[in-house]
This record gives structure tokens, C-alpha cells and sequence, in this order.
């Protein structure tokens, strides 16, 4: 058969679509291992991100604590002078003198009826302008009536368990003894504590009642009148 040209060989279909099919699964594979080669080395870089640089705890954003007590301010420094009020601390209280406290008498009334006895009391003023301290226990209390130059009744005279009490009296103050003395309007003697007494004259007869107290005695007395 000579002087015949060869003729082209052609392939069936089903061989093109093995070769299309090798093609596609060829690039899928070469996409597959450049993924795994070069995607996945950045994805372990970022997971391992956090444990390289962890975030900040809470306690970093807590506010700073507040300056203590002792540290300096502008108002003083350790050392710094007493403030005045410490400095002109009153001192201690030192015994009455007798010009320093006042001593008025007291009475319930100024007239008292037929069978009202009087009731007499004592008032105190501390006169200076300090607090002094004073013994104002029945001790040192003193009653006395008298009418004219006549001395009727003295309350030390048949006096029982006398006591002693100490108290300060800062400077103006005024105090009054919380139990008053009764005067059973009898003449009162050491030798007639036990026995009957003279009653005192009524009629409106005038009396005065004084009082002392620690060797100071009142400035006047308080007149009564008996009826």
C-alpha cells in the first residue's frame, strides 16, 4: 500500500475523561500539600501566640492603694508643736482657798406656822477663776440658830456618824447640798441629846440661820420668822 498517508489515531471518549479526571485530582493533591507545608506553620505560630504573650491579670487595672496614715502632710510633720488645746490643758485642781468659794444659807421659807420646823441648806459658788477642790462632808458643815446675841441651836451639837467628801468646783460653778438639815425648833446642847429640850419662843419671834462649811463661813445670814 504504497503511495497511502497514515492516518491519525484518535482516542475515545472515556480516555479523555480518565486523563481530565488524573488532571484534577493531580492539582487537588499539589493544592493539599502546599496547604499543609505553608497555611499550617502560621495557624501553630497563632495558637502559640497567647502562651507567649499572655494578657494582662485584673489586678493590673486595680487602683493604687491610698497613701497610709503615717505618711507626712502639709498640715504637720512628727515633731511639730502641741496643738494649743493640749498646751493650755487646765492643771489639776488644788484645795479651796477661802476667799475663792462663796457660802450662802438656805431655807425652805422665810415664816413657818406653828409646828413647821425649817429646813436649812447650803449654797456654793466658786468664785475664782480656777477649779479648787473642797471637803463638803457633814464633817465640815456647820448650822447654827441664833436669836440676838443667844445661840439656840447648833447642828454639830448632837451630830451622829459624821462622813468627809471631796469634790472639784470648776471656776463660776454653783452647788447646793442635795439633803437639807431640819431644825426641830428646839435649844440644842451636847449635855441634852437624849432628853427634852426647851421649845424655841413663836409668836413671830425672828431668828438667823447660819452656815459654814471646810472653815469658811457665810458672808450674812437668812432670817426666819417662828409662828
Amino acid at each position: 500500500m504504497t503511495g497511502q498517508s497514515p492516518r491519525s489515531r484518535r482516542h475515545s471518549p472515556a480516555v479523555y475523561r480518565r486523563r481530565r479526571l488524573a488532571l484534577i485530582l493531580g492539582i487537588v493533591l499539589i493544592a493539599a500539600l502546599v496547604w499543609l507545608l505553608i497555611a499550617q506553620p502560621w495557624r501553630r505560630a497563632a495558637d502559640a501566640e497567647p502562651a507567649a504573650n499572655p494578657s494582662p491579670s485584673p489586678s493590673v487595672t486595680s487602683p493604687a492603694p491610698t497613701p497610709t496614715a503615717t505618711e507626712p502632710t502639709e498640715t504637720g510633720n512628727p515633731g511639730d508643736a502641741l496643738p494649743e488645746e493640749t498646751a493650755d490643758a487646765p492643771l489639776e485642781a488644788v484645795a479651796c482657798a477661802t476667799g475663792a468659794v462663796s457660802v450662802e444659807p438656805l431655807t425652805d421659807k422665810e415664816s413657818y406656822a406653828a409646828g413647821e420646823s425649817p429646813q436649812i441648806s447650803i449654797r456654793l459658788t466658786n468664785t475664782s477663776a480656777s477649779p479648787c477642790t473642797i471637803n463638803v462632808g457633814t464633817t465640815q458643815q456647820v448650822y447654827t440658830v441664833t436669836s440676838g446675841g443667844d445661840t439656840w441651836w447648833r447642828s454639830t451639837d448632837c451630830q451622829s456618824e459624821p462622813s468627809d467628801m471631796v469634790v472639784t468646783l470648776d471656776a463660776g460653778q454653783v452647788v447646793e447640798s442635795a439633803t437639807p438639815v431640819t431644825w426641830d425648833r428646839t435649844r440644842s446642847s451636847v449635855d441634852t441629846c437624849d432628853g427634852d429640850r426647851p421649845q424655841a419662843p413663836g409668836g413671830g419671834a425672828s431668828y438667823h440661820v447660819q452656815v459654814s462649811i471646810g472653815g469658811i463661813t457665810a458672808a450674812s445670814t437668812k432670817q426666819i420668822f417662828l409662828y
